[in-house]
């Protein structure tokens, strides 16, 4: 599903990328660990586009990312979750996942994704500002799951989340990797 061969990466003249490799299959959840600064979440933005690869590649299924654009790789099925809860503030709940939506024969729909994140149902109608830091995390993975995403990818998921909001996160989680999405996240 997905794969990096020895990636380097750069902002700018900066090198912060050394040789990363990894494989993730089918319906696999991996998990970057390690400290600050470590380049974890580089690791998840080169996937994306965001930083430039100088060199070794990045393949999804098998073919290249290494210089498409984010959009492009976002078309090709990659979901991205940064880790500053991006929602747009002044939509409801409902709105940020209708921005999402991208429909598909067995896609995420409004219903599936409050079904996976039932604290969202009742907020539908309430403006994604006025949300707790935990229900904004839930409501920007589900609206990147409404993009019907093949890889999905977490950038410190659980960060500033109480733990028994980590707790129910990671079982929600768990739900779109058993029906075959892959998950890569940083921690």
């Amino acid at each position: 599903m997905l794969e990096l061969r020895g990636v380097h990466a750069a902002y700018g003249r900066s090198r912060v990328l050394y040789g990363v490799s990894l494989a993730a299959r089918r319906g696999e959840v991996v998990c970057l660990l390690g400290r600050n600064g470590a380049g974890k979440s580089t690791t998840l933005k080169a996937v994306m586009g965001l930083v430039d690869v100088v060199a070794g590649d990045i393949l999804l299924e098998g073919r290249s990312l290494r210089g498409r654009p984010t959009h492009e790789i976002s078309r090709l099925g990659v979901g991205f979750v940064p880790e500053d809860r991006r929602v747009f503030s002044d939509l409801t709940v409902l709105e940020n996942l209708r921005v999402g939506e991208r429909p598909g024969a067995d896609g995420w729909t409004v219903e599936r994704v409050f079904a996976l994140f039932p604290a969202l149902r009742p907020l539908a109608g309430r403006r994604a500002g006025s949300l707790s830091g935990g229900e904004q995390q839930m409501l920007t993975i589900a609206r990147t799951l409404m993009t019907n995403p093949r890889l999905l990818l977490l950038d410190e998921p659980a960060e500033g989340l109480a733990p028994v909001v980590v707790r129910a996160l990671a079982e929600d989680i768990a739900a779109p990797r058993d029906a075959g999405l892959t998950i890569v996240l940083s921690e």
